[in-house]
């Protein structure tokens, strides 16, 4: 699944980075992780340092150091003096990872209906406009891709409701993870077949956040979230078959 060309966004930050002087590792980072939240490499899959450092004509050790952050993150898992691979993480995890994710996302939710502004909730529904034109799209890879990047967008816009830094910070790491889970599964275009129910769901969200219903808000965005595990599920069903 790996890429065996150089993007050109890729190659633009590269190139500005060597213009302003910007810390080249810094870069790197930025552009393998994109890699893996797209699910351009594979759970499992081999991550060569050598192959990375030719593509973008750089030296060894700021991939090394790319690779040592991406490991932090627990996205990558590098082995003492033979390589690294992406993290391959199991049924369980991933179902243990979303439950959890889902119960912090509710209350990001219920905390954002009751602090939200009417131009926060205008802004939002925009947002889900963009997600609703993805709707009449037949081509799976733009519905794909575009909802993972105006989905992140409409939690980032709510997390933005709830005034709290914190809360906002925290969530982007485990927005990272759940792209990564989603996108490392080997489906092809991940929650694109169930892009009606999910959109549904965000309508659903935005509704009690309109109301300033904190209850209503936490429990749709819980469901929301919880309801990933049997979509990743029955996707990943359907390629078996």
């Amino acid at each position: 699944m790996s890429t065996t060309s150089t993007d050109p966004e890729a190659a633009a930050l590269l190139a500005n980075v060597r213009t302003s002087g910007a810390r080249l590792s810094a870069a790197m980072y930025d552009i393998l992780k994109t890699r893996l939240l797209e699910g351009r490499y594979a759970a499992g899959e081999k991550i060569v340092v050598e192959s990375i450092r030719q593509e973008f004509g750089v030296s060894k050790q700021p991939v090394m150091d790319a690779l040592r952050r991406l490991s932090s993150d627990k996205l990558v898992y590098i082995f003492p003096q033979s390589g690294c691979e992406v993290v391959s993480y199991t049924q369980r995890e991933v179902e243990d990872f979303f439950t959890l994710f889902g119960g912090f996302e509710g209350t990001i939710a219920a905390v954002a209906a009751a602090r939200r502004t009417d131009a926060q909730l205008i802004e939002l529904g925009v947002i889900s406009s963009r997600i609703d034109a993805l709707l009449t799209s037949h081509d799976p890879e733009v519905r794909a891709h575009g909802y993972r990047i105006h989905n992140r967008e409409f939690h980032a816009a709510i997390h933005t409701m709830a005034h709290s830094r914190i809360m906002a910070e925290t969530s982007q790491r485990m927005w990272d993870m759940s792209d990564f889970l989603i996108n490392t599964t080997g489906i092809t275009n991940p929650l694109s077949s169930a892009l009606p129910e999910r959109q549904d769901d965000h309508h659903a969200i935005i509704g009690a956040i309109r109301r300033q219903d904190e209850g209503a808000a936490r429990e749709a965005m819980e469901r929301h979230i919880v309801g990933t595990i049997s979509v990743i599920r029955d996707e990943a069903g359907d390629l078996a078959g």
